[in-house]
């Protein structure tokens, strides 16, 4: 009977444990939520990972050798930290496969005081491109800009850094 009460009550903490974790995640998404309706412009400082969540257009100016100029890149809650950030970027290669690159690659990063640190992997295990972004100022929080470099294995060694701005797409 003891053992069957401190089951029942491990379950039961651990229920309420979940449901104030949830309720906290919705807070804080109410609360990025509530700054963008109410017009509130973050500065750089206030920027938070949970401000940045959603979808992104990649523009690169020039575009990277043999990939294209634009990509769609989506950023979410890091599932292991928190603070950070985790996510893909989509790239639409067409027939063209530009070795060490995929058209879809995982992203993990974070942000902090306005700079945006990104590690990109085409397949799950190296880094295959680096990210290095600034939030533009009075953009609240909207868009960054900066330089992305290819580190695939296929990269040659005095590979330049590519320009890119992301902007954020409308609805997030």
């Amino acid at each position: 009977m003891k053992l069957h009460n401190s089951l029942r009550l491990a379950l039961f903490l651990i229920a309420v444990s979940a449901f104030c974790i949830r309720v906290e995640a919705q807070n804080n998404t109410k609360k990025a939520g509530a700054a963008r309706a109410s017009g509130t412009c973050l500065t750089a400082t206030q920027l938070s990972a949970l401000h940045i969540y959603g979808e992104w257009r990649v523009r690169f100016n020039p575009a990277p050798a043999g990939l294209p100029a634009t990509a769609i890149m989506r950023l979410e809650k890091h599932a292991e930290f928190s603070e950070s950030v985790a996510g893909s970027v989509t790239r639409e290669l067409g027939a063209a496969r530009v070795e060490g690159h995929a058209p879809r690659a995982q992203l993990a990063g974070d942000l902090e005081n306005g700079f945006l640190t990104l590690d990109e992997s085409s397949n799950g295990i190296s880094i295959t491109g680096t990210w290095n972004g600034e939030m533009v100022k009075e953009s609240c929080g909207k868009k960054f800009m900066g330089t992305w470099k290819d580190t695939s294995d296929n990269a040659p060694p005095d590979t330049p850094d590519v320009p890119f701005t992301l902007e954020k797409l409308p609805g997030w």
